[in-house]
């Protein structure tokens, strides 16, 4: 039984679960339409996980040359940690919901807290004037540095709650690299508007090879024009994110087989943004790529069937 319909649980707590659907409902389109397929009782904390996330990330992916001051955005940060730090030791007073639901779900399953801090540290290198704050990163090994807090952290709190048939520590390479996975088809389709923040989340040697750097970058985000240089850049790094799918696939036979078919759409569904990153001619300066909707249905529909079928057959 899930919190959304434990009626042990408060009001106001079913509420803060509520809340973190909608956000997942509003902003992550492929995620959302994954966590169709997982049980109902899996997804309160898949969505209240997602909330607490995304909440996190928009505090710090504002643009801060005509946003918020770097300073309000920490602080408010500052407030977001304090407020979980209280919700886990018991008080959820003053608790926005994306806390209250974060905490419960890492009460209820077990979720090592410090997973949670790894990404708390890694959304502050996000933030001009933040303890370890970069704007770009020279290396693949030091992109991978932040991702361990930004991705693999998520994919590790993930582990709990969809369950895993092998002891817990197996099946965590796989879940980090997952997120890992995600993240880096995320800055693929999003170099452009990084670059408005003043980003370069695409590692400087992996560009340098092929003669790209951020002058070039913004140039071309400012200008509009396609650059061949660009395109092969690109071209290969979609060729290092399949590899590092290809890398996480066998993790999914570890998990629970009831979650199965919603881990492996959400696989397909962001695997699919290179896909068409790749058909835009790596257009992605001044365009997003985005799946088709019939193409999200199209991976989507047929494990909903399957879904609907195993829950009426038992």
């Amino acid at each position: 039984m899930t919190a959304l319909h434990d009626p042990s649980v408060p009001a106001d707590l079913d509420g803060a679960y509520e809340h973190c659907r909608r956000l997942a409902a509003e902003h992550g389109r492929s995620y959302h339409l994954a966590t169709r397929l997982l049980p109902r009782r899996d997804r309160p904390a898949v969505h209240a996980l997602y909330g607490f996330a995304r909440t996190v990330d928009d505090l710090v992916d504002v643009d801060t040359r005509f946003g918020r001051p770097t300073s309000e955005c920490l602080a408010e940060l500052d407030a977001v940690e304090s407020e979980l730090a209280r919700a886990l030791a018991g008080s959820t007073a003053g608790a926005r919901p994306v806390v209250r639901a974060a905490a419960d779900t890492i009460g209820r399953y077990g979720i090592d807290p410090t997973h949670v801090a790894s990404f708390l540290a890694a959304m502050r290198m996000d933030l001009p004037g933040a303890p370890g704050y970069r704007s770009s990163y020279a290396t693949m090994a030091e992109l991978r540095g932040y991702m361990h807090g930004s991705a693999a952290a998520i994919g590790l709190q993930m582990l709990p709650v969809l369950g895993t048939v092998t002891p817990l520590e197996d099946a965590a390479p796989a879940a980090a690299a997952l997120g890992e996975a995600f993240q880096l088809t995320n800055f693929l389709r999003d170099v452009g508007e990084d670059l408005d923040r003043g980003r370069v989340y695409l590692p400087g040697d992996e560009l340098a090879a092929f003669g790209v750097d951020a002058d070039l970058l913004r140039a071309r985000r400012a200008d509009g024009r396609a650059d061949p240089r660009i395109e092969r850049a690109l071209a290969h790094l979609v060729a290092i994110n399949r590899h590092w799918y290809r890398l996480a696939e066998p993790g999914i036979a570890m998990l629970a087989p009831r979650v199965r078919p919603g881990i492996v759409a959400a696989f397909d569904l962001y695997a699919a943004i290179l896909d068409e990153i790749e058909r835009g001619g790596y257009r992605v300066l001044d365009r997003r790529a985005v799946v088709p909707r019939r193409r999200r249905v199209a991976i989507v529909a047929p494990r909903l069937a399957g879904a609907a079928i195993r829950a009426v057959t038992g």
